[in-house]
């Protein structure tokens, strides 16, 4: 602590709180780094899948959101730490690619860095622990090509497309009326998707109400 005087000799004090915190280091800092990932995690743990509980979540405002919605939860929430806000954005980054799987990809994270800090306490270093992620996920990618399957479908053939679509809903709180929602979705999709191309323009698709 120091005083200290402005330019109108008005006195102030300077708290020094940085000299009472220990900087953490090494392990420890890792350590604290994935406690920080996985409670974010955690949070999202219990709103997976089909029977996943949703969330109450109140802004300051007062406004409040009822969600299940791994992307719109952690939205809503305020992270400081910065680990912990790149599992926010994980979850963002899957939101905008992918449209699903918000929840999951948060959960699976926490989980990775639930095993790589087991590995960390038997003092295998961080980076052999990525390389063996990576080699992991490069043997999860062939597995999933060896038994993946061909879906045909057409403008005339919509069905396949339905039942994907649903499968995507179990979850949500519309999964009562989720085979309309299904069709709703899938013919908003054909409507401006070129086959030939294999590709869809989702700008061009708007909600109205």
């Amino acid at each position: 602590m120091s005083l200290v005087f402005d330019e109108y000799g008005r006195p102030f004090i300077i708290m020094r709180e940085q000299e009472k915190r220990e900087r953490l280091k090494g392990l420890e800092a890792q350590k604290a780094n994935i406690l920080a990932a996985r409670t974010v995690s955690n949070v999202l743990r219990s709103s997976l899948g089909p029977k996943g509980m949703d969330k109450m979540l109140v802004s300051p405002d007062g406004e409040v959101t009822i969600t299940n919605d791994g992307a719109t939860i952690l939205d809503q929430m305020d992270v400081q730490h910065q680990i912990a806000r790149l599992m926010v954005e994980l979850s963002q980054s899957q939101d905008m690619e992918i449209g699903d799987g918000t929840t999951g990809v948060v959960v699976l994270a926490g989980a990775l860095l639930e095993q790589a800090e087991k590995l960390l306490m038997k003092g295998i270093h961080a980076v052999r622990i990525a390389d063996g992620f990576e080699e992991a996920c490069d043997i999860c990618i062939k597995k999933l090509e060896e038994i993946s399957d061909t879906v045909e479908f057409g403008k005339d053939n919509i069905g396949p497309l339905k039942k994907t679509a649903m499968t995507t809903l179990s979850s949500k709180i519309v999964n009562r009326y989720k085979e309309s929602m299904a069709e709703i979705a899938v013919n908003a999709v054909l409507s401006v998707a070129d086959l030939d191309r294999k590709d869809v323009n989702f700008e061009l698709i708007k909600m109205q109400g």
